[in-house]
């Protein structure tokens, strides 16, 4: 086993004032529920008969300190890149020739979203895999989603800008001539923008969609259904499926595209109203069968929901939609496949496109469609359970993909 190098940084180990909390603890007690009859099955969202309950665990039962002690098991650290104040975790790879890796959360993420591929992407032989595996893995907060603290200065931000921040990261603060990527949601935008233009400096990327990378351009990118039109002469499950996935996405993205900042006012505000907005996403997104405690615990939910209060950091998240659009993505070169880089991809037959039912076909239909030109796909997978936060719900999987994507790519 090589000896590595020395890490250039030193830690800054995350802490949380107790004035932040007492304050957060004084809105809890403070908040005013609204009328909500006829609620209970979440069919008009987020029922208070779910979330009273929650506001008063978070307020007088939830250990935040606790929370606090289990992320700062990893190294973290706080730099300057490009002037955008940028915080990390990281755990060092074992192994003989571990090789740096970057992970990008998307919304409503945190970087704790990865906490459950870390060790066993850093060291697999506690895991009862190859050492030869090994990643040195670094996972970033996205500007403006939690720690180091409120961003400013960059009200411009969006996915691209971030992908020559974390280059900038990877390469010239931290010193690796060659890394490897991988992200989920906005993660997985970046990590395909970092395989786009600096695919010769990348050992390849590992997604868990395949969005395109001009998917929030144009006059109606807010809509999820692209411009397509119910029908009636489409098959029964087809048009059920097309229903479904709106009333999944469809707020989220008209919402945050279209008025983020005036919804921030209330969140920013209120941290039961920022819960239930979060809330309803990790509901709606996981594969959970109807109950979300059965993928996040109460502290799970709250852990990630104290990140974003903490940092009065959800109206800078939001921003990255309407900057995606207002700030359009161009290519950096007019090659084929556009993602050049060496891509594999994780999907979840629970986010299946109308029409596709299993996750074999899964695969075949991304091979198969335009999404799959864009890519230069050398490992496609998909998996039967596990919803939108595939490193969370499923990280078996997600890490077993991983190491397929890049077996046989290492120095």
């Amino acid at each position: 086993m090589s000896t590595p190098r020395p890490f250039p940084l030193k830690p800054v180990p995350i802490h949380v004032s107790d004035e932040v909390l007492d304050d957060l603890r004084t809105r809890l007690a403070l908040t005013r529920p609204p009328l909500d009859e006829g609620n209970e099955d979440w069919s008009y969202g987020v029922p208070d008969s779910y979330l009273r309950d929650l506001v008063a665990y978070w307020r007088d039962g939830y250990d935040w300190r606790e929370a606090e002690a289990a992320i700062n098991v990893y190294e973290h650290y706080e730099v300057s890149v490009a002037g955008v104040p940028v915080h990390f975790m990281r755990k060092p790879g074992r192994g003989p020739r571990p090789i740096p890796l970057i992970l990008t959360h998307g919304w409503p993420w945190t970087f704790w979203h990865w906490s459950k591929v870390i060790d066993p992407l850093a060291d697999p032989a506690a895991f009862g895999g190859d050492p030869a595996d090994a990643f040195d893995v670094i996972v970033p907060s996205l500007p403006g989603f939690g720690f180091p603290g409120p961003l400013t200065g960059f009200p411009d931000v969006n996915f691209w800008k971030v992908a020559d921040l974390w280059h900038t990261l990877m390469t010239e603060t931290l010193g690796y001539e060659k890394y490897a990527a991988g992200g989920c949601d906005i993660g997985g935008i970046v990590s395909s923008q970092l395989g786009h233009k600096y695919a010769g400096e990348l050992y390849g990327i590992h997604i868990g969609s395949g969005l395109p990378l001009d998917f929030f351009t144009g006059p109606r990118a807010w809509d999820f259904a692209r411009n397509r039109p119910l029908t009636d002469d489409q098959p029964a499950d087809i048009r059920a499926r097309i229903i479904e996935l709106d009333q999944r996405w469809a707020s989220h993205l008209t919402v945050h595209m279209l008025d983020g900042a005036t919804l921030a006012h209330g969140l920013s505000d209120s941290p039961a109203g920022l819960l239930a907005w979060l809330l309803e996403r990790w509901k709606a997104w996981s594969d959970n069968g109807g109950d979300v405690e059965s993928v996040f615990t109460k502290d799970d939910l709250l852990t990630h929901a104290t990140i974003y209060w903490v940092n009065n950091s959800i109206a800078t998240s939001m921003r990255y939609y309407a900057n995606a659009n207002r700030y359009p993505w161009a290519p950096a070169h007019d090659r084929t496949p556009v993602v050049e880089a060496p891509v594999g991809l994780t999907f979840v037959t629970y986010e299946n496109p109308p029409g596709i039912h299993t996750a074999d076909e899964r695969v075949q239909a991304f091979k198969a469609g335009p999404l799959g030109d864009l890519f230069n796909h050398v490992n496609v997978n998909a998996h039967e359970h596990g919803g939108h936060f595939i490193p969370w719900e499923n990280p078996g999987a997600w890490v077993n993909d991983l190491r397929r994507t890049f077996h046989g790519r290492r120095p």
